[in-house]
């Protein structure tokens, strides 16, 4: 036990650093499989051994369960706003002001202003003794995210939260853990103190996000901010840890380093910060006075867009830290700092045409085609205009003279119409009725903002579509991944997934990395997909809205695919766990003279487009109607998808949860929480010799 107690620290200890050195100073060590395998092995002896499992470890990253709700917790030291500089006067005032209370007034001596080193009475202003004359200041780059607090105790992050209204804030620790870049333990182990930073999303993820969440009909997140704390917020970790957050810390407070001294300037605690393993942003400047404070503000005025993060300004801080307690704050914020604002980037243009582009799931896009305009250092000649309702929203039309800008220095974006310049000549856009790409049906459907292309054979979506329909759980093509769909297309051997049934071993065979026997593996498993039962290839045929449920759903009720296609609404709606989204997805789709066309060619190759139709009746008499089942842990000789199958097959039904209605939990080895659950329930707890035994196999 010492020994896997050592192991699983050393592992803990080995994946931190590697954590660190990738997130942190972005100087990976080991490759990814390398790190996997490390991680993986943690996982395998903490589910082994669940005693181990310590707050700091790696696996505690990513929170398993949803939360109801977020609990306020109070700030140790109250994080306040900044005070706002708007431009170099701004700056020089601010700088004024600092210069001022830092001298001290007597007016018993005529109102003549004395430095604090004229050594005023001690009893009449005892904070400010001993505090410097002159002040220097630290220039640091406002991230724009979200700002959060972090508190570690012996070196190991026990608290996350966010900035709420500087007194109190939410508790995200789950959250928070999910960002890489934030240590769960530092590098010293003895140090306590509470830690601030921004939480942000870099602009090529906040892109990505965007792309996904617009093709899957979603609304769009405005900026990065936005997003960085949208995904903070989420009641469920996992999504947040698929965000691809990270985090700059920039302050400390309540700083305890048993041992030594903690630091007496704002440059000392970054430093500090930097030594424990937290991230702080290196693009900070040490100014001797304001004027080279304006002159480094100048300087990022002009380079923030080079920066793969988004900033709305820079924060100017009186570096020490006695001087910045003499200070002192106001209710809302510190005298000791500022922060200079960016001026909004706008510029003025003509919209030569909108063109609408598609999207891998088929979302139809609209965008606006400009006369080429400099924008935040780059020239823009396309804007998103993300869908319909923002265009009708905005008056947006063809020649129209707009003002744009670039939302969070990201996204060219029109902000408003010149309604006073039009002449006239400009046109309305109205959505085309038909794919650009391949001419099928564009339809909107109800509560969703994207329009979206219905051909199942569209090029524009054949990349994604092909994968989706050779994947498991679709028709399961074994060795027909992303890589070998990727080759398909560009040979151009693959059209639509009909064509899959059509390829050769010796079109293989010219492609890279196919030999003849990797070649004839592919061609049977493709042969072998086409007894995959109808359910499998309803929901490969990307049906929006159509999952496995809903595909087993549709299958077991009609039996045929070409009942499926000559069904109406009305017919679909009636169906237990088959409601209007759904119904009108599947009309949509099978109404396409192409998605038609498709489904016969599949027919024609001897796919299984049938099933034995079950009717209530034949259900009665089903060995396990009206049972539910749970499946946990890993069964000797059938997958979890087999087993499922198998019982609904026989007519039960296979639940996620155990609760005192469920009739048996089927265990295999390893079972988990929800074996323990059927135990304390007293729910029957059978294994994979007894289910057989159940349904007769």
């Amino acid at each position: 036990m010492e020994k896997v107690r050592a192991r699983s620290e050393i592992l803990r200890r080995e994946i931190q650093n590697h954590d660190y050195l990738y997130h942190v100073l972005d100087a990976p060590a080991i490759t990814d499989a390398a790190y996997d395998r490390l991680m993986l092995e943690l996982q395998q002896l903490e589910k082994e051994y669940p005693e181990l499992v310590t707050p700091d470890s790696p696996t505690q990253r990513i929170g398993g369960k949803l939360r109801e709700g977020f609990v306020t917790v109070r700030h140790t030291v109250p994080m306040l706003s900044l005070s706002n500089a708007f431009s170099e006067q701004d700056l020089r005032e601010f700088d004024r002001r600092v210069q001022n209370a830092l001298r001290w007034e007597n007016k018993e001596r005529g109102h003549t202003r004395i430095r604090i080193g004229d050594t005023p009475p001690a009893e009449e202003c005892p904070q400010l003794m001993n505090v410097p004359n002159e002040p220097n200041y630290v220039v640091e780059l406002k991230i724009d995210g979200l700002a959060v607090s972090l508190l570690y105790r012996d070196g190991i992050l026990v608290r996350g939260a966010t900035r709420g209204d500087g007194e109190y804030g939410e508790d995200i620790t789950h959250n928070l853990k999910t960002v890489k870049s934030i240590p769960l333990r530092l590098l010293e182990p003895t140090v306590n103190l509470e830690v601030r930073g921004e939480v942000y999303m870099s602009k090529e993820s906040f892109l990505e996000l965007n792309r996904v969440r617009e093709e899957r009909g979603e609304a769009l997140f405005a900026n990065p901010r936005n997003a960085a704390a949208g995904s903070l917020r989420q009641l469920d970790p996992s999504i947040t840890a698929k965000r691809n957050l990270s985090i700059f810390v920039y302050s400390a407070g309540n700083v305890k380093l048993p041992g030594k001294q903690a630091p007496d300037t704002h440059v000392k605690t970054l430093e500090l910060l930097d030594q424990l393993g937290l991230r702080v942003n290196t693009h900070y400047q040490l100014c001797e006075d304001i004027e080279e404070v304006i002159s480094y503000c100048r300087l990022w005025t002009y380079k923030k867009a080079e920066l793969p993060y988004t900033i709305d300004g820079l924060v100017i801080k009186v570096n020490s830290l006695e001087q910045q307690t003499a200070l002192g704050a106001t209710m809302k914020s510190p005298r000791w700092a500022t922060a200079l604002k960016f001026p909004a980037e706008e510029a003025e243009t003509t919209i030569r045409d909108i063109i609408v582009s598609v999207g891998r799931t088929g979302a139809v896009t609209p965008t606006a085609v400009l006369e080429p305009v400099t924008v935040a250092g780059s020239t823009i000649s396309r804007a998103t205009l993300h869908n319909e309702d923002m265009i009708r929203e905005k008056d947006v039309r063809i020649g129209d003279r707009v003002i744009i800008h670039k939302a969070g220095d990201v996204i060219p974006e029109v902000v408003r119409v010149l309604v006073d310049k039009r002449n006239g000549s400009e046109k309305e856009f109205i959505m085309p009725p038909a794919c650009p790409v391949c001419g099928a049906e564009v339809v909107r459907q109800t509560g969703e903002a994207a329009y979206r292309c219905t051909g199942a054979a569209c090029p524009a979506q054949l990349l994604e579509g092909l994968i989706h329909f050779a994947s498991r759980g679709a028709m399961d093509i074994v060795g027909m991944g992303p890589a070998v769909v990727t080759q398909l297309v560009s040979a151009g051997l693959v059209q639509d997934v009909a064509d899959v049934y059509r390829l050769t071993s010796e079109q293989l065979v010219e492609l890279e990395r196919f030999a003849d026997k990797s070649a004839e593996n592919l061609i049977q498993a493709i042969q072998v997909s086409k007894e995959e039962p109808l359910h499998s290839l309803l929901f490969a045929l990307g049906i929006r809205h159509v999952g496995e449920r809903a595909s087993r759903i549709l299958a077991e009720h009609f039996g045929d695919i070409r009942r499926i296609m000559d069904a109406g609404a009305e017919e679909l709606t009636v169906i237990p766990e088959i409601g209007p989204k759904i119904a009108e997805s599947v009309v949509n789709f099978m109404r396409q003279e192409q998605n038609r066309a498709l489904i016969g060619r599949l027919i024609a190759l001897g796919l299984n487009v049938a099933t034995a139709h079950k009717d209530e009746s034949a259900n009665i008499d089903a060995p396990l109607n009206g049972q539910t089942f749970v499946l946990t842990g890993t069964l000797p000789t059938l997958k979890r998808d087999e087993a499922k199958e198998l019982i609904e097959s026989r007519g039960g039904k296979v639940v996620s949860a155990v609760s005192k209605s469920t009739g048996y939990v089927v265990a295999g080895e390893s079972p988990g929480s929800k074996y323990e659950k059927a135990v304390k329930l007293g729910v029957t707890i059978i294994g994979e010799k007894e289910l057989f035994e159940l349904t007769g196999k």
